[in-house]
């Protein structure tokens, strides 16, 4: 185990750091303040940045215009955009795009990477199932007919749903197999309804009815959606990281210039004990997540199946950032509420990510399962 970043993934992080360095999280409307969505479409203009900057295109190969890193350089970038709540689908399009360079053949890698690591087709993927809680991939059936296949069901809380040209939606064949369909938005048989995070980004509800895709658009091959979702858990850690640096590092600044008893409150030793836990949440969170990607970009084996090593990233995460706000909100007192200050936007989006793809229980109910079936010696 090696948690030395290579030279690559160092110079990915620093050209994100340097793209995002210009985004301002109050850019849109505070949610606190917005009836329905604070945007109808992510940013554009920042997606073409990430574009020009080659960062939309780091999972793949040379072969696609890509730079042929890994999980890990993704998580960099992520970690970066979370700082500044980067209103982007840039995890879900690069997860989306890798699995179908990994799964999907060289036919379909060949029609759609080119255009997708250029920004000019977006991706997202359906990864919350019915109701939020349900497993994702019984949500949907697929059901094979002649050189097609037929979808029904529904997905709920499709992030960037209404800004993207493809959905990866997982369903259930006849076979009791999961299948990666890429649905167009507006296909026939494709349905959106209007949802809201608490962050006041806008959510799509989809509905299939019978739903027919070609054959091609469809990735049957085993593993697909369990390694797809294992990177999308993962980036979703990525993201509360840096969510919560930027926070932790808020409320460091606030509590060194604000005066209780003529003296900075960052002297006070229930502060300074409360900061410090909050530091270790965050080393915690970021030993794991880099555990985890190492996992997945490496295949390297474990005593634990790899989804062992993304269920206690997740875990940390889920945890560790709602510490970390909620903290900062304490800390900061009536001030981290106000509606002009951007700590109230960085809770929402903590409160989103840490629901995302499974809170902390669900991921602490499959880790004990995965200890129960593979017992430590």
């Amino acid at each position: 185990m090696d948690f030395t970043f290579t030279e690559e993934q160092l110079a990915a992080a620093e050209a994100a750091a340097g793209v995002f360095a210009g985004v301002a999280p109050d850019a849109v409307p505070s949610p606190a303040l917005t009836t329905g969505a604070v945007a109808a479409d992510f940013d554009r203009p920042l997606w073409t940045r990430l574009a020009e900057a080659d960062l939309l295109s780091l999972l793949l190969d040379a072969e696609h215009g890509g730079a042929g890193l890994d999980a890990i350089a993704l998580c960099a970038v992520l970690r970066e955009s979370a700082k500044v709540l980067a209103r982007v689908p840039l995890l879900e399009s690069s997860a989306a795009a890798a699995a179908v360079q990994t799964y999907g053949g060289k036919e379909l890698a060949a029609e759609l990477l080119p255009r997708a690591g250029s920004g000019a087709l977006v991706f997202t993927v359906a990864a919350n199932g019915r109701s939020g809680h349900d497993p994702a991939e019984l949500a949907v059936t697929a059901r094979s007919d002649g050189d097609a296949w037929v979808l029904d069901g529904v997905q709920t809380a499709v992030p960037w749903a209404y800004g993207a040209d493809l959905i990866l939606v997982p369903a259930r064949s006849e076979a009791g197999r999961t299948v990666l369909a890429l649905v167009p938005r507006g296909h026939a048989g494709v349905a959106l309804a209007e949802q809201f995070s608490t962050n006041g980004e806008r959510l799509g509800e989809l509905r299939l009815e019978s739903a027919r895709l070609a054959a091609r658009h469809v990735i049957d091959t085993d593993g697909a959606w369990e390694w797809l979702r294992g990177l999308l858990t993962i980036g979703t850690c990525a993201l509360a990281l840096g969510l919560g640096e930027r926070v932790l590092e808020m409320t460091s600044g606030y509590a060194s210039k604000r005066e209780q008893f003529g003296h900075p409150i960052a002297t006070f030793q229930a502060v300074a004990v409360q900061a410090a836990d909050r530091f270790i949440d965050l080393r915690a969170m970021e030993a794991t997540l880099w555990q985890a990607a190492w996992r997945i970009s490496s295949g390297a084996p474990g005593a634990l199946p790899v989804t062992g090593d993304i269920a206690v990233a997740k875990i940390w995460a889920s945890e560790g950032v709602r510490r970390v706000v909620q903290t900062a909100q304490h800390l900061h007192g009536g001030f981290g509420a106000d509606t002009d200050y951007s700590l109230h936007r960085y809770h929402a989006w903590a409160k989103h990510l840490e629901l995302s793809l499974g809170p902390a229980a669900a991921h602490e109910e499959a880790l004990g399962d995965l200890l129960a079936a593979h017992p430590l010696g």
